[in-house]
């Protein structure tokens, strides 16, 4: 177990700490019941209305005509469409799904990598269901959302250390080559030049759509279970029907084109107009639509589709996945099934990049904290806010957007002893840009009389008209704001970053992102993360990474305190557009944690292992198993997975510095704890402040990290900080800073 390491304060630290205070701190360090814990594995024994999702057991109970869309009345009897994830030991779920037919209900779709099941159900028999052993939560069929090269050289990917030119000089070095990102949107038009290979090939590699038809009309549903077993004919029978490859109108709603395009997208062939070229040029992209024309979709169709990628991730090395989507969920990330769902791509190996959501602001114009949607709000993914560049290349003048959303985490979980725990988990992880950035704009793929996608129809004279670029099929642009325009820009980095060195984990991905970050003046933790994305930084560490850390962690070849690194560390600055700045050397671990120092990135943390989630003092070890038998590949295609407490471990090494006393008490008016600037912070890191580990961080019994910082419920309220327990999602797309469409136009700051 750790000892009480020894505080290290520089001169110029602004908040002088007494002994006693730094003690107490050590202690929070060393001791912290996991609380959530133990009511997860008592999940058999909770009553049948914790395992029920707040929003769903209040359309339980509510008379009248349906007013959400997972509810609605058959024949005179209420129905509803539910997610429910199950704890068997069985992956088909064969005795849960017998249950569902037996009360009469009907099965719309098995995710059996997920072990969830989508059911439509009689109201009334809802809890009768939640009763059942073999069940762990169930949620309602929510509806998904869109969150809504100038990049190239904001984002510092044009420096010598990443590529010394662009797609239009043919000079890359570093573009995502070979890297497979998945985007999960309303399409991808493969036909757009702004994904042709040299050859003249679509980097466009497979177009599926696994949007449910049957669940969308409501209908009976099947009784029978999808065998995703590798050559079964009902896997072939499958892919077939999901096939989106030879479709005219891939992306009609044009969000998914435009975010593929940020992420992997070249602009090589156009003349006079401003260079697009996305972040990873060379990367190919897997197009899995789960968005309608408009934009909108269901919780279930983006399980399907996460599933989807997971079991073709190895197949297609598909190494990435952008979801620039949200679902509005009450649910903490332990239970919720868009968060079990990206669990599980993490701890596949598939680095996950998700858009924090542009909820920044509420409707009175006043900055909402704890407005991040599903999944950002778990603490595997890598959920990214959004930067105003102000319509230059330097880094200096950018801010963070008013409609990006902040953190904390405001999800929640009934315990077993029925009391409610908020989530509170940092977020957002980092910032990019995403203001009135242009990319490609899908179209039909009828070249003689193409139509424009149905948000370049609708909004042509704010979207593409002020482009004054002339629409010529195939190099079709248009621009779009919003932190669903940032995540790509995120996952285009992670590219880069794997193409650099193919060992790196999700988890080291992320610290190395925010590691690397720029922190942006005078914002906080809960508004940008450790800061603005830095492309140039990202690369450095990442090739001081040795190249086969994920064979071998997946291998148990690694013990904590091992040494990872390949070279030397690089220096902690970065040069960007002729501007030089440290590092924010901020990483976020344990859901409300801040750590620093090299160590992080020299020897083994355990945290690095992409199968370990911690949070809220809960370690959960989330494994894979294999489809084997004749003529499967080994370790190709994912057929379930084991979720379960970790077992008694070191989490962290000596060396790593804890940042946690520097932020202080949570203050809004105060600027300290979660509020503190990150610039601020990042400087007292850079001039050698914290709080050292001396002898590491033991997981031992169920004792971790404490609180960390967190929010105090009668802090906020005292300080008039208005803060969301939960979002509201509307039809409306951010354009720019303060402009946003949603069912009208609504001009905020100028």
């Amino acid at each position: 177990m750790n000892t009480i390491p020894t505080p290290i304060v520089p001169a110029d630290e602004r908040r002088p700490r007494s002994v006693l205070s730094w003690l107490v701190v050590a202690l929070a360090l060393l001791v912290g019941l996991a609380r959530f814990d133990s009511a997860h594995a008592q999940s058999q024994t909770l009553p049948a209305q914790a395992k029920i999702a707040r929003d769903l057991a209040s359309g339980l109970v509510e008379t009248g005509k349906a007013k959400v869309s997972w509810m609605r009345d058959l024949n005179g009897v209420r129905y509803v469409q539910a997610i429910i994830v199950s704890n068997s030991t069985d992956p088909a779920m064969t005795d849960l799904r017998a249950a569902v037919l037996r009360s009469g209900g009907a099965i719309h779709a098995v995710h059996p990598a997920l072990r969830a099941l989508t059911v439509q159900v009689r109201a009334a028999h809802v809890v009768g269901l939640a009763q059942r052993g073999d069940v762990s939560s169930v949620s309602p069929n929510r509806v998904t959302r869109r969150t809504a090269s100038t990049l190239e050289a904001i984002t510092g990917t044009l420096t010598g250390n990443v590529r010394t030119g662009n797609l239009k000089s043919n000079a890359a070095q570093l573009d995502g080559s070979g890297i497979g990102i998945a985007v999960l949107d309303s399409g991808v038009m493969k036909a757009h030049r702004a994904f042709l290979d040299g050859d003249g090939t679509s980097r466009v590699r497979r177009n599926v759509d696994l949007r449910n038809s049957g669940a969308a009309s409501w209908a009976a549903g099947t009784a029978g279970s999808t065998s995703l077993a590798p050559g079964s004919a009902e896997l072939a029978a499958f892919e077939a029907t999901i096939a989106n490859d030879a479709s005219l109108a891939q992306d009609p709603h044009g969000h998914g084109t435009h975010v593929a395009a940020i992420a992997a997208g070249t602009a090589r062939y156009y003349g006079s107009t401003p260079d697009s070229t996305g972040i990873a040029p060379g990367a190919n992209v897997y197009d899995v639509k789960v968005l309608d024309d408009l934009g909108a979709g269901t919780l279930s169709d983006a399980l399907q589709g996460i599933q989807w990628v997971i079991y073709h991730a190895r197949e297609y090395n598909i190494k990435v996945l952008n979801i620039s989507l949200a679902a509005n969920s009450p649910e903490s990330w332990l239970t919720d099934p868009l968060c079990v769902a990206v669990r599980s791509a993490t701890a596949a190996g598939i680095t996950v990049v998700v858009a924090a959501g542009n909820y920044g602001l509420n409707a009175l114009g006043q900055e909402t904290y704890g407005s991040i949607g599903s999944p950002g709000i778990d603490p595997s993914v890598i959920t990214v806010g959004a930067v105003n560049f102000k319509g230059t290349l330097a880094r200096s003048d950018d801010s963070v957007n008013l409609f990006s959303s902040r953190g904390p985490t405001r999800a929640a979980m009934v315990d077993a002893t029925g009391v409610r725990r908020i989530d509170n988990l940092l977020k957002p992880d980092l910032v990019a840009p995403g203001n009135k950035l242009v990319a490609a704009a899908a179209t039909t793929a009828v070249s003689a009389s193409p139509a424009w996608n149905g948000l370049a129809s609708s909004y042509y004279g704010v979207l593409v008209a002020p482009l004054g670029i002339a629409p010529v099929y195939g190099e079709t642009q248009m621009m779009l704001s919003g932190t669903s325009i940032s995540a790509p820009a995120v996952a285009g980095a992670a590219a880069l970053m794997l193409q650099a060195t193919p060992g790196l984990t999700p988890p080291l991905i992320k610290a190395i992102l925010q590691y690397t970050a720029q922190p942006l003046p005078n914002a906080n933790l809960l508004q940008q993360g450790a800061g603005l994305l830095n492309v140039d930084g990202a690369i450095q560490l990442a090739r001081a990474i040795k190249p086969d850390l994920a064979r071998k962690i997946a291998a148990g070849d690694y013990s904590i305190g091992a040494a990872i690194n390949a070279s030397d560390l690089p220096t902690p600055v970065s040069t960007v557009n002729g501007q030089s700045f440290n590092w924010s050397r901020v990483v976020y671990v344990g859901g409300n944690h801040v750590v620093s120092g090299a160590a992080l990135f020299t020897k083994y943390q355990a945290i690095w292992d992409p199968r370990l989630t911690w949070a809220s003092g809960v370690v959960r070890k989330r494994q894979v198993a294999y489809w084997s038998g004749p003529g499967i590949a080994s370790n190709t295609f994912p057929q379930a997975f084991t979720d379960t407490a970790a077992d008694n471990q070191g989490l962290l090494t000596s060396g790593v510095v804890s940042g946690d006393s520097l932020a202080g008490a949570a203050s809004w008016i105060g600027r300290s704890g979660p509020f503190v600037p990150v610039s601020t912070l990042s400087s007292w890191l850079v001039g050698g402040s914290g709080l050292v580990l001396s002898e590491g961080l033991v997981l031992s019994e169920g004792l971790v990290l404490s609180e960390g910082l967190v929010l105090s419920e009668g802090l906020v309220l005292s300080e008039g900080l208005v803060l969301s327990e939960g979002l509201v999602l509307s039809e409306g797309l951010v354009l720019s800073e303060g402009l946003v469409l949603s069912e009208g136009l609504v001009l905020g700051e100028p």
